[in-house]
C-alpha cells in the first residue's frame, strides 16, 4: 500500500482553504511491501447526529448558501438529483444534510460509468477529476518500472477517488473497476472552492483521513507481523466489513471478483504461497475465497482469531 495519506498532504490542503484549516486529505490504505513476481519472494445509514453535525456530532461550520442556480432543477438528460443518491440508503455511510446536498449538486459535473476491467484513472496521466463511488467496487494499484505491481486499496461505495492528483498534478497510481461501476465526478479545480465555501466537507475529509491512517497502521501490522494465514484472513474480513457497510454482503458472502494474483500483490506474498493459504483456510472452515466471492461462515470466529476491532470501521461521511 502507498503512503499517500502522509501528513504533508494534509497540511497542504489545510493551507489551501484558509479558514477551513481543519482539513486533511489522503484517502486509502496501503502496504509498504512490493512483491517481486520474478522470483516469487514475498518480503448506518447512520445520520451522524442532526443535519449540520459531523461524524462525532459537533456543529458543522456552514458557508453561504450556494448560488441560486445550484438549486434549479437538473435538465432531463442530466444525472439524478442528489436526493436520489444510492449512497443515502447504505447502513455504514452518513448522508450529508440538505444544505450540503445543494452544494454537492452545484459543484458536481455529472456521473461516469466504468465497465468491469476498464481503467477509471491511469498512473502518470493528468488527474483533472475527483470521484465518489456510487455503485461498484474498484481497485487501486501502482506499477514499478520493472513491471512489479502493488495493489494499494479496494474502493467501495462512498469512497473518494483522485484526491492525490489534486496536489501532484498527475496520478501516482491507476484505478480499475473490479465490477461495473458508477461514480459521481467533480472537477478537480473546483474542489478547493467547495471545501472553502463549506468547511463541513473539509472536516469530513480530515475525519476520513484520520480513520484511514488508523486502518493503515492495522494493515501494516498485519503485513509486518502476521503469518500468511492471518494476513489473508485479515484482508478477507476487512473486505467483508466494508462490504457490509455498503450493502454488498448477502448471507455472509461478498461477491467481488478479486483474484489470487491481486491478493498476492496486496499482501506481499508469492502466488504459490497465496494459493496454499487459501486452501488451508478453506479446509479449516474459516474462509472460502474464490475468484468470484468471499464467504466467511462464522464472522465472529474469524474476528476473535485475528483480533479484528470493528471500532476501526465506524460509519463514514461521504461527499
Amino acid at each position: 500500500m502507498s503512503f499517500d495519506i502522509a501528513g504533508a498532504r494534509v497540511l497542504r490542503l489545510a493551507a489551501g482553504i484558509g479558514t477551513a484549516a481543519r482539513v486533511g486529505s489522503g484517502l486509502g490504505w496501503g502496504l509498504a511491501v512490493y512483491r517481486n513476481r520474478g522470483n516469487g519472494n514475498g518480503s448506518a445509514n447512520g445520520q451522524g447526529g442532526a443535519p449540520g453535525t459531523g461524524p462525532t456530532g459537533e456543529p458543522a461550520a456552514m458557508g453561504d448558501a450556494p448560488p441560486a442556480s445550484a438549486s434549479a432543477p437538473l435538465p432531463a438528460h442530466g444525472p439524478p438529483p442528489c436526493r436520489e443518491c444510492p449512497l443515502r440508503s447504505l447502513p455504514g455511510l452518513i448522508a450529508p444534510g440538505s444544505t450540503q446536498r445543494e452544494w454537492i449538486e452545484h459543484y458536481r459535473a455529472g456521473e461516469r460509468q466504468v465497465a468491469k476491467g476498464d481503467d477509471l484513472l491511469r498512473q502518470g496521466a493528468p488527474g483533472d477529476r475527483l470521484f465518489t463511488v456510487l455503485e461498484g467496487v474498484l481497485i487501486r494499484a501502482r506499477l514499478l518500472e520493472d513491471g512489479r505491481r502493488q495493489v494499494v486499496n479496494v474502493m467501495f461505495p462512498g469512497d473518494l477517488i483522485g484526491l492525490q492528483a489534486a496536489f501532484d498534478g498527475e496520478m501516482s497510481h491507476s484505478v480499475t473497476a473490479l465490477t461495473d461501476s458508477r461514480l459521481c465526478l467533480f472537477p478537480r479545480d473546483r474542489f478547493m472552492d467547495l471545501v472553502t465555501a463549506q468547511p463541513r466537507f473539509a472536516y469530513d475529509v480530515i475525519w476520513l483521513s484520520a480513520r484511514e491512517e488508523d486502518a493503515l497502521e492495522q494493515h501494516l501490522v498485519a503485513v509486518g507481523q502476521r503469518p500468511a494465514r492471518e494476513r489473508v484472513a485479515y484482508l478477507a474480513l476487512w473486505l467483508m466489513e466494508r462490504g457490509m457497510q455498503t450493502g454488498l454482503v448477502r448471507a455472509h458472502e461478498l461477491h467481488v471478483p478479486i483474484t489470487q494474483s491481486q491478493v498476492a500483490d496486496m499482501l506481499g506474498l508469492s502466488l504459490v504461497h497465496t494459493n496454499r493459504t487459501f486452501q488451508t483456510l478453506r479446509k479449516a472452515g474459516l474462509i472460502d475465497w474464490n475468484v468470484h466471492r468471499i464467504h466467511i461462515p462464522d464472522l465472529d470466529r474469524v474476528r476473535d482469531w485475528i483480533g479484528f476491532d470493528r471500532a476501526g470501521l465506524p460509519a463514514r461521511p461521504y461527499i
